[in-house]
């Protein structure tokens, strides 16, 4: 199997904190994947084959240091654990922890750190060539040597970029896994790598779906995780029922006034299921229906997510003084036609909602100025800083 391996076409100025501008930046793409445009990446290697980018972030080393990972890690609005390995032996704890430092064939795992660090959202942003709609979040794992989560896969696209340290990386192509079993992981049973990459600071590697993957600390070492949402069938479904019990489902009262005495009382009679038959057939949807359940689907927000408020909240007035606004990192703003979506809820949209989504930033509009000021209110967005 051979892997596209690329160096950075231009060096990249970057560090810990603030090593993307502020608006995104086309250009930026062309660099951190190897030269490619995002139109070649995507007919390329999008969905179809691993691409190894050598100094794709030059001077990268990380979106948090240690501690910063270590308190977020003690949070309990923070999803957190760490992986052990003893031999053939894993075991799995769940945060908060009070002390999370991994020691040797340990990791410990923070998942959306992009909601928490300013950072590692802009990380995030970076890939923003892609569908917002399909942007996830960012892991970050601190490794100990030998620290690893075992052979697996996983379901969605995923871009991991080594921030410190050192970390091998063996790949095999997919097909149809079996699984360990009695693992408190989805480890791969039999896992033979057909490639072996050693990714150092400044690297990136992208893995499509599928793809089976075992990353393993050669020392202290912190990798950042751009993963890609993928709604599985089974969300969906739930979600879209739910979605149409809120609309109103067909009201309907079973009645049976000529039951006769029953000679199996087990039995389920035969007009109750034409009864449930005809009272299903009753519900009707449109392609209308599921693209507004989507996006409130799409942009509600995770369980241990919570919003702030401002301590001292500016009046109307002066917040309408503000040139503009930029959404808080943990806001999901979605559009699609007549309508748009914000951490689940539905609003006629507009030229300045749509800009909105598409920068995360814009000007303070007095047509939108109340809807603004509201979620400035409940913590959606912020008066952007003075420069």
């Amino acid at each position: 199997m051979h892997i596209d391996c690329r160096k950075a076409s231009a060096p990249v100025q970057c560090a810990a904190q603030g090593f993307f501008s502020a608006t995104y930046n086309p250009a930026m793409e062309t660099r951190a994947l190897g030269g490619m445009s995002a139109q070649e990446f995507l007919r390329r290697h999008w969905q179809k084959k691993p691409l190894l980018v050598r100094g794709a972030l030059p001077g990268f080393r990380g979106v948090a240091s240690r501690e910063q990972l270590l308190r977020l890690a003690a949070r309990p609005d923070v999803e957190s654990r760490m992986v052990r390995r003893d031999g053939a032996r894993w075991r799995v704890t769940h945060g908060p922890f009070a002390r999370a430092a991994p020691r040797r064939n340990a990791t410990l795992l923070v998942q959306g750190v992009n909601l928490h660090l300013a950072a590692a959202d802009r990380l995030l942003r970076m890939f923003s060539f892609l569908p917002q709609a399909r942007l996830d979040d960012v892991m970050v794992s601190w490794a100990a040597p030998g620290g690893g989560v075992g052979p697996h896969f996983d379901s969605y696209d995923v871009f991991l970029v080594q921030a410190a340290g050192r970390r091998v990386w063996r790949l095999q192509r997919p097909r149809r896994w079996r699984l360990l079993q009695d693992v408190p992981l989805k480890l791969i049973e039999g896992f033979a790598a057909e490639e072996e990459i050693l990714a150092e600071p400044g690297d990136l590697l992208y893995l499509p779906p599928g793809w089976g993957h075992d990353g393993v600390a050669l020392e202290d070492c912190l990798t950042c995780s751009v993963g890609l949402r993928t709604p599985q069938g089974e969300e969906l479904a739930a979600g879209f029922l739910d979605y149409l019990h809120e609309r109103g489902l067909p009201r309907s009262q079973y009645r049976d006034p000529g039951l006769r005495p029953a000679a199996r009382s087990g039995e389920i009679p035969r007009a109750m299921v034409q009864h449930t038959a005809a009272t299903l057939g009753r519900i009707r949807w449109s392609r209308g229906d599921a693209g507004r359940f989507l996006g409130r689907f799409l942009t509600v927000p995770k369980p241990h997510v919570v919003f702030r408020p401002p301590a001292r909240p500016l009046t109307r007035a002066a917040f309408a003084r503000r040139r503009s606004i930029v959404l808080d990192p943990k806001t999901q703003l979605l559009y699609r036609g007549e309508y748009c979506y914000c951490n689940g809820e539905e609003y006629v949209t507009a030229p300045a909602l749509r800009a909105l989504a598409d920068r995360r930033r814009s000007l303070v509009r007095a047509a939108q100025a109340d809807l603004f000021y509201a979620w400035y209110l409940a913590g959606f967005l912020h008066p952007e800083p003075s420069p």
